[in-house]
């Protein structure tokens, strides 16, 4: 291993550490509330990834995932199955649901994938709206204390991340970033397009429902069909896209800048929250496609070179290598 991969391994320690630490000096619940709804994004951002970055696929249903995975869990915990247990049936549920669709899905590209996934979320929204109309609600909380819940997210968030992680720099990563590339040009090279997206697809719900089930363990009472609104698709999409989309930090970053910018517009101006986000969203696509982590590569690189131009002396040299202009002959 070599000295940045080091470095940057203890900085992912520390900052863990530093958030495991939190809610020993912070006594506010608003606060600890804040950083939960970060980390949950967190986590459901980079399990979209999973499939949208690595693997090309723009799945608009996450929500149906997120969902199945909370209402799981949901009910098996009020009724009397340890919260563990529900919390693991929540992921493993989504990760069959998604594998049952899988194959049918697949079948479709492009913008007619991402609009049968959508149409997936949208039929379970209205099923368990008919289904489940009542508002859940557990009389077991009655205790309810918020640190369990703000650990049970950071370490869902770390086991997310740390996944993810490992598969992109495995050969079954390499799988999925090739099929993004050109399926007909990985299944030239005998890499199996289905098989790979299918396994995008199961980690991906997998790690959604998990956070769905932390969801629900995080609610005292809530609407069963609340899970599968299409916010818990667009949402981690968004962040995805802003931060970098196809990386491990891109989620992270986006998740982190996404809410605390969403919180601070919402307490200056309210309901135009969502035309800033709207525009803010449609900038990056146009000029950062590959999102913040784009923007501050090429703010690097700009450095990098100026850095470079001045050190050859010579106000021409230094100009000339920016704008090609040719230099003038020794003699």
């Amino acid at each position: 291993m070599d000295k940045k991969k080091i470095i940057l391994l203890a900085l992912l320690v520390l900052c863990v550490a530093a958030l495991a630490m939190l809610p020993l000096v912070i006594e506010k619940d608003s606060t600890l509330n804040l950083i939960i709804l970060v980390l949950l994004y967190m986590t459901l951002a980079s399990s979209w990834n999973i499939l949208g970055g690595y693997t090309g696929q723009t799945n608009l249903g996450h929500a149906a995932f997120f969902g199945i995975g909370s209402l799981t869990a949901r009910l098996l915990w009020i009724n009397g199955m340890p919260f563990f247990l529900s919390f693991l049936a929540g992921g493993l549920v989504a990760a069959l649901l998604a594998l049952l669709i899988g194959t049918p899905a697949f079948k479709l590209r492009g913008v007619y994938f991402a609009i049968g996934t959508l149409a997936l979320a949208q039929i379970l929204n209205l099923t368990v709206s008919n289904l489940f109309p009542e508002m859940s609600y557990n009389p077991a909380l009655a205790d309810y204390e918020l640190v369990p819940r703000y650990y049970l997210f950071l370490g869902l968030a770390v086991l997310t991340i740390g996944c993810a992680s490992l598969l992109v720099n495995s050969r079954w990563g390499l799988g999925m970033m090739a099929v993004r590339e050109g399926e007909d040009a990985a299944e030239s090279l005998g890499i199996s397009a289905l098989r790979h997206k299918l396994l995008a697809l199961g980690i991906s719900a997998f790690f959604a429902g998990l956070v769905g089930g932390a969801f629900a363990y995080y609610h005292v009472s809530y609407y069963l069909n609340m899970p599968f609104s299409p916010e818990w698709t667009f949402d981690p999409m968004m962040m995805a896209y802003i931060g970098g989309q196809g990386t491990i930090v891109g989620p992270v970053i986006g998740s982190v800048f996404f809410v605390l910018l969403k919180q601070l517009l919402v307490w200056n101006v309210g309901e135009y929250h969502l035309i800033i986000f709207g525009t803010l969203f449609i900038l990056i696509v146009l000029f950062l496609p590959g999102g913040l982590i784009e923007g501050w590569k090429k703010i690097q690189n700009l450095v990098h070179h100026r850095k470079t131009s001045s050190g050859t002396g010579g106000f021409s040299k230094k100009f000339g290598s920016w704008l090609h202009w040719p230099q003038p002959k020794k003699g």
